[in-house]
């Protein structure tokens, strides 16, 4: 009756789309009604410096899965063109994914939701369930979807019916006696935000001031033009509406299957994890979107730190939040310990374990822990106090002090008196990526804009780029040719 042993646990993975770290009841935001999650990091653990890997959901949800960053896995930006048909790519072909390690150890493994790292219609090898978004987003109501190699339109609101897709796969699993791990990846709260949502979660906003989300003009790099992210400050207050509705939404239905574990009698024995693939800025530094919301991309926290909230009651410690900094790179091999599995990696990886977290320890002291973000020719080292942005080639470079500058405003990166911290920050940021990027999937000379990725990075000759040119921005993009079939969508 799927796992009953809590140190073969059960894995329940819950990733949202384009939640920011700000969006959780439980992390402070008084005005967000996040119930159900609110419970979850009180039954266990919440992690307040957790840092996506790139500040898009392509990138960052390729890297949970394979450990490896951007310039190494090679999903650089958005999937723009390889989801469906016979244009379709694999973007992650012969590489070995987390789920790869766990079915090989009997886990059954099933997707419901967005993948978004092409070819969609095909579902992928260990996965016994497999029910995609077509593409990456799309609207609510009737989405596009994939049952294992078949599109089919979804009826009813989205959100709810991936969460009753999952209480039936949990349901179906608990009759048989391998372990789970079912990824249920949400594409709330992304974009569409007004008139997407059910009125029994806009209501509870119409009366919010929305202080959480500061209405400030305009960032001079905001990357304005499509619906995407225009509507934001141009209808704020509907926008923020539907945002806020749609996390809700979604909260209530991670409710139901929890609800559906509990019945099961599994929760002992089911690792539940949730966590958002980037940040988002709903305003904030005048900017809706995230990391590809200015041009060039911007590696503000509000842009790549995530929720991250992970408990399994009677193994994981409750009520503990924690503010170790760890990436999105870590949780390779986090689970793996975690599952007490094993795997030989055939290149170095940059992620460290953080089980003892997990277990009630603490993890070693490496003089001084720093993350690593990159988006294209964009790369960030972040450690407690400072944060040094380099964009390749020529800049602009950013340097900010965390500690007396926690919003970011004030770049210091000319300030004379920090030329010793710029360049210390400057050589660990180099060498560090030197050590983890493939030669021949180098973001940093690929060309990536923030307006989509078309094809693998290794393939991309003069002729033939492999992501979109930035002209390509703007309103047309709310309807965009994916693999030669119009598809409502706007640009991630």
């Amino acid at each position: 009756m799927a796992s009953r042993d809590p140190r073969r646990p059960n894995i329940l993975y819950i990733v949202s789309d384009d939640q920011g770290a700000w969006a959780l009841g439980c992390a402070g935001n008084s005005e967000i009604k996040t119930p159900v999650l609110d419970q979850l990091a009180s039954a266990g653990i919440r992690f307040e410096n957790f840092f996506c890997t790139s500040p898009v959901c392509s990138p960052a949800r390729a890297s949970m899965l394979t450990g490896d960053i951007p310039s190494r896995h090679g999903v650089q930006d958005w999937i723009r063109v390889g989801s469906m048909g016979d244009g379709r790519i694999d973007y992650l072909a012969g590489q070995r994914l987390l789920t790869d390690v766990f079915a090989d150890n009997g886990y059954r493994c099933g997707l419901i939701g967005k993948w978004h790292l092409g070819a969609s219609d095909r579902p992928r090898a260990n996965f016994v369930k497999w029910l995609a978004h077509q593409s990456g987003m799309g609207p609510y109501y009737d989405a596009p979807m994939v049952d294992e190699d078949q599109p089919i339109t979804m009826p009813g609101y989205i959100t709810a019916e991936l969460g009753a897709r999952a209480t039936t796969f949990i349901a179906d699993e608990a009759r048989r006696p391998e372990p789970f791990w079912l990824s249920l990846n949400f594409t709330a709260p992304h974009y569409p935000w007004i008139d997407s949502h059910p009125k029994e979660f806009t209501d509870l906003y119409e009366d919010c001031a929305f202080l959480s989300c500061p209405e400030e003009p305009p960032h001079p790099d905001f990357a304005g033009g499509a619906a995407a992210i225009s509507k934001g400050h141009e209808q704020r207050r509907e926008s923020l509406i539907g945002y806020f509705a749609s996390v809700t939404a979604m909260d209530a239905a991670i409710g139901n299957v929890i609800a559906e574990i509990e019945r099961q009698g599994l929760t002992e024995s089911t690792l539940v994890i949730f966590m958002g693939d980037n940040g988002m800025n709903c305003g904030h530094h005048g900017i809706w979107g995230k990391g590809n919301g200015t041009r060039p991309q911007n590696m503000y926290d509000t842009s790549i730190k995530v929720p991250c909230i992970i408990a399994q009651p009677g193994r994981i410690p409750a009520g503990i939040v924690s503010d170790d900094m760890l990436s999105g790179y870590d949780v390779f091999p986090t689970l793996l310990d975690y599952a007490r599995l094993s795997e030989q990696p055939t290149h170095k990886k940059p992620g460290r374990s953080f089980e003892p977290l997990l277990t009630g320890g603490s993890l070693p002291d490496t003089g001084g822990v720093v993350v690593y973000d990159e988006y294209g020719p964009v790369r960030m080292v972040r450690t407690r106090d400072w944060k040094y942005v380099h964009r390749y080639p020529d800049g602009p470079h950013e340097l900010f002090d965390l500690s007396n500058d926690p919003e970011e405003r004030v770049n210091r990166i000319d300030d004379p008196s920090l030329d010793n911290r710029l360049g210390a920050l400057r050589e660990q940021l180099f060498a560090w990526f030197k050590d983890y990027v493939d030669p021949r999937r180098d973001a940093s000379i690929k060309g990536v804009t923030g307006c989509g990725q078309l094809g693998r990075p290794e393939d991309a000759t003069a002729e033939n780029p492999m992501f979109a040119d930035k002209h390509l921005n703007g309103a047309d993009w709310d309807l965009w040719l994916a693999d030669g079939n119009p598809v409502p969508q706007a640009p991630e």
